[in-house]
């Protein structure tokens, strides 16, 4: 895949550059700042982006920022959002922001490689991919009158499994049952979430994001 990597620590930055040529990725660009990011997924326009939230000049949203306004130019851009910290603000105004291919994921992951490699596979290939820590803080976050709290236990099971961008397989594995009681549980998820099948929509994704909202 060609990917764009926006990274301001030098050292992290080399060592992701090292990390994703080794597995046979071409890194299209890699920038240390958000203006720099803008330019480079317009013009590149790669397979996927690897993202800092948090880049110079202010060490605020500006990587959050340089996606959301590329996105308008390039649709569905594939993006990976890393943070420092535990902040599912960034992960659902990615989401709100439209389009598939999605991931929020903690530095601190980055270390697994394989782990961070597959969260890349999943968003360059249209999933979503939320880091287990961001999933696991909104599970106990006291649930507030909307859709999601109609939902049985298991089917808040299954969403933050779909949240973390497991397929209907993955999660069968995880949660010990069958795929088609997978597939069961999210067709319930829809109908009770209101997401009715569309050409234009993904519902996986905007199920997550009705997730994040509560």
């Amino acid at each position: 895949m060609r990917i764009v990597l926006a990274e301001d620590h030098f050292l992290l930055r080399d060592g992701l550059i090292r990390l994703l040529e080794a597995y046979g990725h071409e890194i299209a660009a890699a920038v240390d700042n958000g203006p720099d990011l803008l330019a480079a997924l317009t013009a590149e326009r790669p397979d996927v982006a690897v993202v800092d939230v948090r880049l110079p000049p202010d060490f605020t949203d500006e990587g959050l920022r340089a996606v959301v306004e590329a996105r308008r130019t390039v649709p569905d851009l594939p993006v990976l959002l890393l943070s420092q910290y535990v902040e599912p603000l960034y992960a659902r105004e990615l989401l709100a922001a439209g389009g598939r291919g999605v991931g929020y994921m903690l530095k601190d992951r980055v270390t697994n490689g394989r782990q961070f490699l597959d969260a890349i596979g999943r968003v360059a290939a249209g999933g979503t991919a939320l880091d287990p820590d961001v999933v696991a803080q909104l599970l106990v976050r006291k649930e507030r009158d909307t859709a999601v709290a109609g939902l049985s236990a298991r089917e808040r099971e299954v969403l933050a499994w779909i949240a973390q961008g497991r397929s209907n397989a993955g999660i069968a594995q995880g949660l010990f049952i069958t795929e088609k009681a997978v597939a069961k549980h999210i067709g319930n998820i829809f109908t009770k979430l209101g997401l009715h099948a569309t050409d234009t929509d993904n519902r996986r994704v905007l199920a997550v994001l009705a997730y994040l909202d509560q």
